[in-house]
């Protein structure tokens, strides 16, 4: 055959294998067609080297309590944290009987109170394994309580105003976290967790109650609490589901705290038996979505609801004693300073009368 008709046999064989499946199939038919051409050999695929690292899920501005990420294994996290607290109420408290309904015999004791709390938590994070943390927090509070009460029924319209304070260690807790599973883009992240509570801070038994100033003869704290009182015990499962570009996330939650036989309070500087008591347990729900906003910035939007069961005494509820909604929206920002340092910043509203009505959050988280 001609060499020119050779030639150009095999450019319009390249021509018509790059229109119809590209120029990997055009080179290879040209080489078929040139009869000096020898096929050149393919690369081998790469293998595998090590182990592939484990999925985790994607870190958002955190507005819950537990982190969304667990610590890598060896690394070790210190997060200092700073909470501030606002609430106020009113309470209306009959210290009397009644002979018929609408009808009181005593004295009606009404205040309002205005609380302002300031917690400071030092948190350290290890990373045990790739899957697995462990979690200790030291709180520090301080407590300031302003109340103005007055007794309608007592003949003086007069209000009287009482402060009571605190400062004082908070209840140390530890906490092991673990993932349950390997989750990824479109597939849920499952970890598990376990609370312990201590009761390291001064309880409400510890503080004496006075039921003898005017405008608060149903009993107020001359001293404020900054522990629960209780031992507790909380295990929760988190949930995250990443979704490009957003992150989805929940927690499911109990706390269970144990009861305490011989209690002791201090009313009127006198020391009452109360005997047993069972603290009601706390049913937890929070759900929220975050966002990254850029590769340094984050945004996170929730909502969290705690139900309080009431607390029995001796294996009876007292008179009056009620279950309690606690409902809170929360916001959160998030700002990576370096690969060591972050700035993060939450702020919460209450949307129950038992829930503070303003809560603001402030952590710093440090790797090493």
């Amino acid at each position: 055959m001609n060499p020119n008709r050779l030639q150009r046999t095999a450019r319009r064989a390249l021509c018509a294998a790059a229109c119809a499946g590209g120029m990997a199939g055009a080179f290879a038919q040209a080489g078929a067609s040139a009869p000096n051409a020898e096929p050149t050999p393919r690369p081998a695929a790469p293998e595998p080297v090590g182990k592939a690292p484990e999925a985790k899920p994607l870190e958002v501005a955190p507005i819950f309590e537990g982190p969304g990420v667990l610590t890598p294994k060896g690394a070790f996290v210190f997060e200092p944290s700073f909470q501030y607290a606002y609430s106020t109420s009113n309470r209306v408290a009959l210290i009397g009987y009644t002979i018929i309904p609408a009808i009181v015999i005593g004295v009606i004791d009404v205040r309002e109170v205005k609380r302002t709390s300031l917690t400071t938590t030092l948190t350290g994070r290890y990373g045990l394994t790739n899957r697995a943390e462990v979690e200790f927090r030291l709180p520090y509070v301080l407590r300031s309580d302003d109340s103005v009460g007055r007794e309608l029924q007592a003949g003086s319209p007069e209000s009287t105003a009482f402060n009571a304070k605190a400062h004082d260690i908070g209840d140390i807790e530890a906490i092991l976290r673990y993932q349950l599973n390997d989750g990824g883009l479109d597939k849920p992240f499952f970890v598990g967790s376990l609370r312990f509570k201590a009761r390291t801070g001064k309880d409400p038994f510890e503080v004496d109650t006075t039921t003898t100033t005017p405008g608060f003869r149903g009993g107020i704290q001359n001293e404020l609490p900054t522990g629960s009182g209780f031992y507790g015990l909380q295990p929760a499962l988190t949930v995250l589901f990443p979704s490009d570009p957003a992150v989805l996330f929940g927690t499911l939650s109990y706390l269970y705290s144990f009861e305490r036989d011989d209690v002791v309070a201090l009313t009127n500087g006198s020391a009452t038996n109360i005997g047993t008591v069972t603290p009601g347990g706390v049913f937890g729900l929070n759900f929220g979505m975050g966002m990254a906003l850029n590769e340094k910035s984050s945004f996170s939007i929730g909502y969290e609801h705690n139900i309080v069961e009431v607390t029995k005494v001796n294996g009876a509820v007292p008179p009056g004693s009620v279950r309690i909604q606690l409902a809170t929206l929360l916001l959160g920002y998030s700002y990576r300073m370096s690969d060591k340092q972050s700035l993060n910043l939450s702020v919460g509203a209450g949307l129950t009368a038992d829930t503070p009505s303003v809560t603001l959050t402030l952590r710093i988280p440090f790797t090493f």
